[in-house]
C-alpha cells in the first residue's frame, strides 16, 4: 500500500509540475500570446539640428517599445507602434503624406533611430530639410 501511495503522489506531482505551466497559457485572452513569445521591439529615438548625426548634439530622445505593449518616454507610444507596425519596422518606408505642404526653408533636421525592432538590430539616421518635411513623413514616429 505504501508504494502505491508513494506512486500515485509522485504522478500527481509531476503531473502538476508538467501541467501548471501549460495551463498559463491556456489561460491568455484569445488572440493573445504570452509575451514571453514576442520579439523584443525597443527603439531609442533622437532628434537634433544639423547636417549628420555625427556632428549635431541630440536635443531630444525618446525610448519606444513596442512589444509585447507600447511604452516608453514616446508622448504617443501607442500609434507610433501603430504605424511602425504599418510598415513593419521599415522607417524608409514612411513617405511623405499627401496634402501636406511644407516650406522650402532649409533648417536641417537629424533624426536617428537605434535598437531592435522585432528581433533585428535597427540602426537608422535621415536627415530632413526641416520639421515639416520630417513631421510629414510620420504622423506619430518622429512627433516626441
Amino acid at each position: 500500500m505504501r508504494n502505491t501511495a508513494r506512486w500515485a503522489t509522485t504522478l500527481g506531482l509531476t503531473a502538476a509540475a508538467v501541467c501548471a505551466p501549460l495551463a498559463g497559457v491556456a489561460s491568455a485572452a484569445p488572440g493573445s500570446a504570452p509575451s514571453a513569445l514576442y520579439a523584443p521591439s525597443a527603439l531609442v529615438l533622437t532628434l537634433g539640428h544639423g547636417e549628420s548625426a555625427a556632428t549635431v548634439t541630440p536635443e531630444r530622445a525618446a525610448t519606444l517599445n513596442c512589444a509585447p505593449g507600447p511604452s516608453g518616454t514616446h508622448p504617443a507610444a501607442a500609434s507610433a507602434c501603430a504605424e511602425l507596425n504599418g510598415v513593419s519596422g521599415d522607417l524608409d518606408a514612411l513617405t511623405m503624406r499627401e496634402g501636406v505642404f511644407c516650406t522650402k526653408e532649409y533648417d536641417p533636421v537629424v533624426v536617428t533611430v537605434d535598437g531592435v525592432w522585432q528581433g533585428q538590430r535597427v540602426s537608422y539616421e535621415r536627415t530632413f530639410p526641416n520639421a515639416c518635411v520630417m513631421n510629414a513623413h510620420s504622423s506619430s514616429v518622429f512627433a516626441f
